[in-house]
């Protein structure tokens, strides 16, 4: 009928819209939960009043406690290699490239501490979630593809040295990024020194930097 928006489908989009947004407040509230308590620790009726709903939405979108947390892992995961594979490094040289994506792990990894309690109290747990996950190891393949790429024109650029692993390099970018902010109040306390300043974040950044370059150098 001609007073119906788009008839059929004009209702469909709105009713769409308000699942996803239903759906994507329940996950928010999760983050924060989880990342908060762990997953032992968290409570379902916390989630459903951060999120403003209900436990029939958080059942009908996620299934269980279980299947939410690891929803969790997967979304924050998958921000992190979504905006990894963002980063355009066709007109870079293989150097800038690799630091470049230094840049952007450490500074994500500083902007999303939630990030850093959910990966320390998963692996608490052995993994014992995110090894239920299918979607995790297809989101994180593409990033190491990319490292061996800016590798491959390194060395033949005769820049780098040859044999690095990527998969190595990238671990190695993550600790420089995430061991000394998920330990950061042990160190402080042990050695008097706030490690989450911000004069200490940018020169521990920038060491880290250095050390990259000198370990994929073919003359550092």
């Amino acid at each position: 009928m001609p007073g119906v928006a788009g008839g059929e489908g004009g209702t469909k989009a709105p009713i769409k819209r308000n699942a996803d947004k239903t759906r994507g407040r329940i996950l928010q509230a999760a983050t924060h939960e989880f990342a908060l308590h762990g997953f032992s620790g968290a409570r379902v009726d916390r989630i459903i009043r951060r999120a403003r709903s209900n436990p029939r939405m958080l059942y009908h979108y996620f299934g269980d406690k279980a299947a939410l947390y690891v929803a969790v892992l997967e979304h924050v995961l998958g921000e992190l290699r979504s905006e990894e594979l963002k980063l355009d490094f066709a007109h870079m040289s293989p150097l800038d490239g690799l630091l470049r994506m230094f840049d952007f792990i450490h500074q994500h990894f500083g902007a999303h501490p939630e990030l850093i309690h959910l990966l320390s109290g998963e692996n608490l747990l052995r993994a014992r979630f995110l090894k239920q996950s299918k979607n995790a190891p297809v989101v994180s393949s593409p990033v190491i593809a990319v490292i061996q790429d800016l590798l491959d024109r390194g060395v033949q650029g005769g820049v780098f040295r040859k044999n690095i692993d990527a998969l190595h390099l990238y671990v190695i970018m993550v600790s420089l990024s995430y061991f000394h902010r998920s330990n950061a109040h042990t160190l402080s306390a042990i050695f008097q020194v706030d490690l989450l300043s911000e004069p200490w974040q940018r020169s521990h950044f920038e060491a880290g930097s250095q050390m990259l370059e000198r370990f994929v150098r073919k003359d550092p």
